[in-house]
């Protein structure tokens, strides 16, 4: 984060979304006091809390694809959740709580899987020699009729020992161990079948709610009966290149410390942690005293009141602090305003910003210049086929063009409407690829024409298959 200022975030930012120049700021900019926050004095450092931010604006313009990938610029846990999913209190469903927990148990599978990595090499090792002593089962041993002066048969192994001195424990010399371990490494020994005990624990799934919530609860019984249920081993037949896999996937478990890595993960929840809040809208009140769905709607935000505020969360991996977690809410704000929601929620969200609608520019934008835009994708899948996928300037607008007039004249689901356009278009293509005999195919501004015509000029029909 200290190399990461600002532009860079946002220069970063731009490489997968396309404009939405006043978000991208925003973002960064809570970003970066994340980091300034970390160097400041201690006594002041808890009183700095986050700048919320709430993303306004149609749907598919870009508003959950920049706390995405802001999350992925500094390696935070991110969760995504639904506003509208949520219960208030009394309700059956989930409570607002269940959000912070996701992001401990993400967070905690993140740092196991870091940490995995950095014992993968030794654990790699640990599996090698565990199969080195499967392919190498001790030695028969045979009497032979030596009498000793006690007149009792003397025991020998028969083994390399004789012409050998140096042997392992399980009577092979060392030079034959060698040189089964290079036959292992160069893979020649892949295809054989050994037998491998592998753990096994059969354990009944229990359910129970309570406050904490049905899927917490869930968890918590489960691990508490994990003792009741000895852990068994299972034979199985495997080969020796999955026996490999097997065994250094359970090595990389037993080395991890797991105390360590759930204090970093609340450590990196509470520091680092970003929740993404949808559909915000859903849960703001037009006006008071209103009937059915929404009078929950107010109490689900007198929920969430605390949790954004800074509050301690129960959690199966202990108590997690949210006072410095980064919340950043969206909507689209079409049925309601931000002022519908209460008050004391509105002044948590300190930052607003309103992103645009996208046009036909930005459309042909997002199709051609992000990494990971949208006939870049197509390209990729079809090559898979041996077939180049060309497509021309002109068609790229065509589609664009047919993008926005479709939004404008159904429902505006910005850029989302490419992807339903661009199947629409390349369907037969997708279709018949493997038995396509020309490997070269070029989509030019009539192949758009023909393909999108009819759709296009029946509002009914591009209203239900656009």
């Amino acid at each position: 984060m200290e190399d990461l200022k600002p532009i860079e975030i946002v220069r970063e930012l731009d490489k997968y979304i396309i404009g939405q120049k006043n978000a991208k700021r925003s973002v960064a900019v809570a970003l970066r006091n994340r980091w300034r926050r970390q160097q400041v004095d201690e006594n002041l450092k808890d009183e700095i809390a986050p700048k919320n931010i709430i993303l306004i604006g149609p749907t598919g313009v870009g508003k959950t694809e920049i706390s995405r990938r802001l999350a992925k610029l500094t390696d935070s846990p991110f969760i995504k959740v639904e506003a509208s999913k949520f219960t208030e209190v009394g309700y059956v469903g989930r409570d607002v709580e269940a959000m912070i927990r996701d992001l401990v148990e993400l967070a905690v599978n993140m740092i196991k899987s870091d940490e995995q990595d950095k014992v993968k090499e030794k654990a790699s090792h640990i599996a090698e020699e565990r199969v080195l002593d499967l392919l190498l089962p001790p030695a028969v041993k045979k009497e032979e009729e030596k009498p000793k002066e006690d007149g009792m048969p003397q025991i020998e192994l028969e083994t390399e020992q004789k012409k050998n001195n140096s042997t392992e424990s399980n009577g092979y010399s060392n030079k034959t161990r060698e040189k089964l371990r290079k036959m292992l490494k160069e893979h020649k020994l892949d295809e054989r079948y050994i037998d491998l005990d592998v753990s096994e624990r059969s354990m009944p799934v229990v359910e129970v709610f309570s406050n904490l919530g049905i899927e917490e609860m869930g968890l918590n019984i489960k691990d508490m009966l994990g003792g009741a249920f000895p852990q068994g081993k299972k034979s199985r037949k495997v080969k020796v290149k999955e026996a490999l896999k097997i065994i250094a996937a359970e090595e990389a478990q037993r080395l991890v410390d797991m105390d360590k890595v759930v204090d970093m993960a609340v450590e990196r929840v509470e520091q680092a942690g970003i929740v993404f809040i949808d559909e915000i809208d859903k849960i703001a009140e037009k006006e008071s005293g209103a009937y059915g769905p929404g009078v929950s709607r107010a109490g689900v935000q007198r929920d969430l009141l605390p949790i954004v505020e800074g509050s301690s969360v129960t959690t199966k991996y202990g108590v997690v602090k949210t006072d410095h977690i980064l919340f950043i809410a969206s909507g689209a704000f079409h049925a309601a305003k931000p002022s519908d929601l209460i008050p004391e929620l509105q002044g948590r969200f300190p930052i607003r910003v309103e992103l645009n609608a996208l046009a036909a520019d930005e459309f042909f934008r997002i199709l051609t210049e992000p990494k990971n835009a949208l006939i870049l994708q197509y390209i990729a899948l079809l090559r898979t086929e041996g077939i180049d996928l060309i497509f021309e300037d002109q068609a790229i607008k065509n589609v664009s063009k047919t993008a926005e007039d479709v939004n404008n004249r159904t429902e505006n689901i910005g850029a989302r409407r490419l992807h339903t356009i661009m199947e629409k278009l390349l369907e037969d293509i997708l279709f018949d690829a493997p038995d396509i005999k020309n490997r070269k195919v070029v989509i030019n501004e009539e192949y758009v024409n023909k393909k999108l015509k009819d759709v296009i000029e029946d509002e009914d029909l591009s209203r239900y298959i656009l």
